[in-house]
Order: C-alpha cells, then structure tokens, then sequence
C-alpha cells in the first residue's frame, strides 16, 4: 500500500464519522476528551448531483474534520428534513458512529469492489473541484456504512493542511470555518 500526502495508506481507513445533534457541542467533546482538533468547518454542503439510494436528494449538513493523530474524525450535523444517509442512520438508532472513509486513488476499482460484494450504493456525489464520494450500506456487517473518498490531488493537499494544522496543536484557534462553495 502506498502512502497518501497526509500519512495514511491507499485504499485504507482516513476517517472516522459520526452525526451529531449539536456540531459546536461535538467539537468541544471530541477536542475535550479525545484531544481532537482544530476543526475545520464546512456550513450547509450539499453537491451539485447527490443521489441518495437512486434519486436525487438535496439534503444537507454542516460537517467539521479534525484530526486525532493521523485519524481524521468527520462530525456530520444534518440540516433539513431532506432524505439523505444521514437522516436514514439517525431515524433507525440516533446520532453516533456512522461510516468509515477510505480514500482510493483508483476511486472506480475501489466502488466495483464493494458492489461486487453486493453492498447497496447509498449515496454518490461530488465536491466540485476536489473530490467524488459514494457510500455503501454495510451496516448488517459493519458498524456503519463505507464512504468511498477519491483521492485527488486537490484532496490530499486538503487533508495534508488539516493534519498538518493538527501535528502539536496548542488548542488554539479550535474551530476553524472554511470558505468556498458549499458543496459537498
């Protein structure tokens, strides 16, 4: 396996996500007890063509991605009442762990993969100018679903500047917000 930009392998677990009810309330947890942070924040991302389980769906979420060690944690608060993976997760057993992320260099193989062991496509969707993502329903296997993250370029300097940012953080300046396109 060869290693991305911000230390962790190819086609591996980069992260770990959970839904939160409150994405300050998270934060402040997370970089309390588990020293998590700072947090890079992403306000109302929707994508321009999310289609949750085969229909269009604009759901969406303010998310924060820090990192613990090389671990990224990704916090998902769910904006609206749009159907989206996220709703779908919360309504069947609240808010906590929801999927892994593992960036693939050859996002295609990576996807074929896991629909060749039947797992549904939950969700696919891009984020202009950076990155596609799909998730997979694993749940009856795994603890939560499997988002596919394509690591691009634009991606893996991204993840490189949050980790970055991460290595001997000092608490300073825990939340940080991000500006751009809100997509997702």
């Amino acid at each position: 396996m060869t290693d991305l930009a911000f230390g962790q392998p190819d086609d591996g677990i980069i992260q770990m996500a959970y839904t939160v009810a409150d994405l300050g309330q998270a934060m402040a947890q997370f970089t309390a007890d588990l020293g998590a942070g700072p947090w890079f924040v992403f306000r109302q991302l929707s994508g321009p063509n999310p289609q949750y389980r085969g229909t269009p769906s604009q759901a969406a979420c303010d998310i924060a991605l820090g990192y613990a060690g090389h671990m990224q944690i990704e916090l998902i608060q769910p904006k609206d009442d749009h159907p989206s993976v996220y709703l779908e997760t919360i309504m069947q057993r609240g808010h906590g762990f929801h999927h892994f992320g593992v960036a693939a260099t050859d996002f295609a193989l990576a996807c074929d993969r896991l629909a060749a062991k039947t797992y549904d496509l939950a969700f696919s969707d891009e984020v202009v100018g950076v990155t596609r993502v799909a998730y997979f329903d694993t749940r009856g296997l795994l603890p939560g679903m499997i988002e596919v993250i394509e690591a691009t370029p634009q991606l893996e300097s991204l993840f490189l500047m949050m980790h970055e940012a991460a290595v001997g953080w000092d608490g300073t300046n825990p939340v940080r917000e991000m500006a751009g396109e809100n997509t997702q």
